[in-house]
């Protein structure tokens, strides 16, 4: 069958066949990266084929080779942010309303997290009800590298995984494999790359189950989930600085290295990303944690680092950002505290 809309140049491309309704993300050359206008598309797509009973499930992929998608659109976000903040400020709202639909969405929805899936991706895959890795999926919430925070509902992951590996990998940024995705409670299956399309195709010829019987099998042991011992005792600190003294203090090598990751982060954004995951752990549901994002991703628009941190690492690439306050000491207990602040258009449900 061809795309629905018959442009399969548009950045969505969607069809229904047998009763599965089929989604691709179709911007491969940025790695499907998510604009405001694919946000748009998107959540009336979803609500259409929930309430159709023609439809019996949904299958998110992403287009090309490199992954199912690698995040939002950070040129734009820079632009508006450098800005007013407002545009940036519309596509988070639109997002988060997203992320939630997902979550809520009573029929199966398949996320196939294949290659890299990295913030906004984790966002339309990891709420799914059924979440596919394979061997080549690449997973972060890698936001603290450009003065951001982990937003799309990834604090109430983060801060539900088995002990502190979800803020291990909050405060590192650092990418996880698909068998560590699962030991996280990011995802649930683990089919092989190369037998996607057979899976896909099962699918829409016998259901997700029949699926996930023929092509599922049993990840890897999780090489993350195998340094829980030290994982655990170093982010057990009250503050950032004492998770990094602790990582520091520790004989395991990975845990120096896990040191050497944070002090390249954004200081602001790394101590607002401790508190974010701490407070979605005593939240109820994945949309009290984005109302909560939306007020955290308000203040980093009107924050220094988030524009320092895109120059640095996409715009100019110099990899050298200036950060503001300049290291985890010079953070203050009221700059965590602000980027929590409600916000006049706060997100409801």
């Amino acid at each position: 069958m061809t795309d629905e809309t018959g442009d399969d140049t548009a950045e969505i491309l969607t069809r229904v066949d047998n009763g599965i309704g089929l989604i691709t993300l179709n911007r491969p050359k940025a790695i499907n990266s998510l604009t405001h206008s694919m946000v748009d598309t998107l959540r009336p797509l979803l609500a259409r084929w929930h309430d159709d009973d023609a439809v019996r499930a949904v299958v998110l992929a992403g287009a090309g080779e490199r992954g199912l998608c690698a995040g939002g659109d950070v040129v734009a976000v820079y632009h508006s942010a450098r800005t007013d903040g407002v545009e940036v400020r519309k596509f988070w709202r639109d997002e988060y309303l997203l992320n939630a639909q997902i979550g809520r969405f009573a029929k199966p929805y398949v996320a196939l997290m294949d290659g890299i899936v990295m913030g906004g991706g984790v966002g339309v895959s990891a709420h799914a009800n059924v979440r596919v890795v394979t061997d080549t999926s690449k997973i972060a919430m890698p936001e603290v590298g450009i003065g951001f925070v982990p937003d799309v509902g990834g604090a109430y992951l983060l801060s539900r995984t088995p002990g502190a590996l979800g803020l291990y990998a909050a405060l590192t940024g650092a990418p996880f494999s698909g068998a560590d995705a699962i030991a996280l409670g990011f995802a649930d299956h683990f089919v092989p790359h190369d037998r996607l399309g057979a899976f896909t195709q099962t699918i829409i010829d016998d259901g997700v189950d029949g699926a996930v019987a023929t092509h599922g099998v049993k990840p890897p042991p999780s090489e993350l989930a195998a340094q829980r011992h030290w994982i655990d005792e170093c982010f057990a600190g009250d503050t950032v600085g004492d998770i990094v003294a602790a990582l520091r203090a520790h004989d395991a090598s990975a845990a120096h290295a896990a040191a050497d990751l944070i002090a390249t982060r954004s200081p602001i954004a790394v101590s607002v990303t401790l508190q974010a995951v701490r407070r979605a752990a005593k939240m109820d549901t994945l949309e009290d944690v984005l109302v909560q994002d939306y007020r955290v991703s308000s203040a980093a628009a009107r924050s220094h680092d988030l524009v320092e941190g895109i120059r640095a690492q996409i715009i100019d690439k110099d990899r050298n950002p200036k950060w503001s306050p300049p290291n985890l000491d010079a953070v203050t207990a009221a700059d965590v505290d602000a980027y929590f602040a409600p916000v006049d258009d706060d997100l409801s449900f």
